[in-house]
């Protein structure tokens, strides 16, 4: 996909490269716009998949950078390595970090202001993006402007639900949940110990919050997976960090993987008006 933007070419650049990373070589994307943006924005962004799956086509990170980019922010959408290719923790947290480290090298090239660059991710995504400002905070290096998340999934096990939470996924279809015992698989499968289910770097909502940049959190709404983002936005505040979580309506989660519905767009919308304004 190297140099093609499809249909969006004429308003945003789209080129593929590969940085040096700590584990080997790590393939980015870049989505730059064409015109000169006075605010010059950049995002680190990383796509979901259970830390198992999920690529750089997928429309949580293809649709959503392409987006970001036709609207000033150039995105740097990293490939991670996979839990399912034996690349667990540090790993894919190690490749997202050195996404970081080359975005912020890489600002002149890029024409984004060091100042304005955010990090963040979708679910298993939002997960390394949340435990690379950790990371960052607790190594005493250039942490985010802020962070950005999209139904994420940052505990090992899911925290209690609120009771509308609970109401509405005993509604749902068997197929259309997280339930606790696929999420620890899930979380097996990222680690591969138990041990580190507590890990505050392997699963953020372990983490101190003091100190953290601000944060955006949207959740799904009709999405097991929810509990962790709202008790991670609880977390934040409560450690006097600012913070602003929505609720998407109507959402099941991934729902950016469905750029046809008006929810996908809404979010979008949340996404850029933050990014612009923060």
């Amino acid at each position: 996909m190297a140099g093609d933007g499809g249909d969006m070419s004429d308003e945003i650049n789209v080129h593929d490269r590969s940085i040096a990373g700590p584990h080997g070589p790590i393939p980015i994307r870049v989505y730059a716009p064409k015109t000169t943006i006075s605010l010059k924005n950049g995002l680190l962004w990383a796509h979901g998949g259970s830390f198992t799956g999920g690529t750089l086509e997928m429309p949580e990170a293809h649709w959503v950078a392409s987006q970001l980019a036709q609207r000033g922010v150039t995105v740097v959408s990293v490939d991670y390595r996979l839990a399912n290719t034996g690349s667990r923790y540090p790993i894919p947290s190690d490749d997202v970090l050195a996404g970081w480290e080359w975005i912020l090298t890489a600002s002149d090239e890029l024409g984004i202001d060091p100042s304005r660059i955010s990090i963040g991710g979708a679910s298993a995504g939002a997960n390394l993006a949340c435990g690379a400002a950790v990371r960052l905070r607790d190594a005493a290096e250039t942490t985010p402007q802020s962070v950005v998340l999209a139904y994420p999934v940052v505990h090992a096990t899911l925290p209690p639900y609120s009771r509308d939470l609970e109401a509405k996924t005993e509604k749902l279809a068997k197929d259309l949940r997280s339930l606790p015992d696929a999420v620890r698989m899930m979380s097996m499968d990222y680690v591969g110990d138990e041990a580190l289910f507590s890990h505050p770097q392997a699963f953020p909502g372990n983490a101190d919050f003091e100190g953290l940049p601000p944060f955006l959190i949207i959740n799904s709404d009709l999405d097991d997976l929810r509990s962790s983002g709202e008790a991670l936005a609880a977390g934040l505040a409560l450690a006097s960090n600012d913070v602003c979580v929505i609720r998407e309506p109507g959402t099941h989660h991934g729902h950016l993987n469905r750029p046809e519905s008006a929810e996908a767009t809404r979010s979008l919308n949340r996404i850029v008006n933050w990014l612009l304004r923060i």
